[in-house]
């Protein structure tokens, strides 16, 4: 459906995106604490996350466990969770041969067209392009650094597009990774 009358939807990667893990290459090694990890999983991040005009669902292999551990210490209320299949054998040997994250085809079927926007640290410019043939709506696959975790900027590219993909602004065209990047024309599938 077009015109921003269904509001986008947000999947959301936990590992990553809200769970940082690894070092900053820029900087010195970060505490290792077990605990450091759930440190970042504050009210502020779910408030955030709850103020943005969309659909939020879990899109990790947390699955269910999204909503049991990350949702209440983020004071978010349990979300729809995606539910990865098992892929064809067919599947994998493409997606190994396009360089496609192995959750990419999974959530252009699970969008069935609507507006989505996808925050994860795998994401990658085959998976844009991929989406860009195969997802007849618009999407905005926007990378997070796993060592960072989910940050001021990126809350603010979430907001400025998920605001004009549901009709509060100027009408976003295809396929955005987030950070500015020269327009291609966009081919029909």
């Amino acid at each position: 459906m077009t015109g921003g009358t269904e509001r986008p939807l947000l999947f959301l990667d936990v590992d990553g995106p809200l769970l940082p893990f690894g070092e900053d290459p820029q900087r010195a090694p970060r505490g290792t604490a077990p605990d450091s990890r759930w440190a970042r999983l504050t009210s502020e991040v779910g408030t955030r996350l709850a103020a943005l005009p969309c659909e939020l669902i879990w899109a990790t292999t947390w699955e269910e466990e999204a909503n049991a551990e990350i949702a209440p210490r983020i004071g978010l209320p349990p979300l729809p969770v995606v539910r990865w299949p098992e892929p064809s054998e067919h599947h994998e040997h493409e997606d190994r041969w396009f360089g496609l994250c192995w959750k990419t085809r999974t959530l252009v079927n699970w969008a069935g067209g609507r507006p989505f926007a996808w925050v994860d640290d795998e994401i990658t410019e085959a998976d844009r392009e991929w989406v860009s043939a195969h997802h007849s709506g618009r999407a905005l696959l926007h990378h997070v650094e796993s060592y960072q975790g989910l940050a001021d900027e990126d809350f603010s590219v979430l907001d400025q597009w998920l605001r004009r993909s549901y009709g509060r602004g100027p009408d976003p065209v295809g396929v955005e990774s987030g950070r500015p990047r020269p327009r291609r024309p966009r081919s029909t599938p």
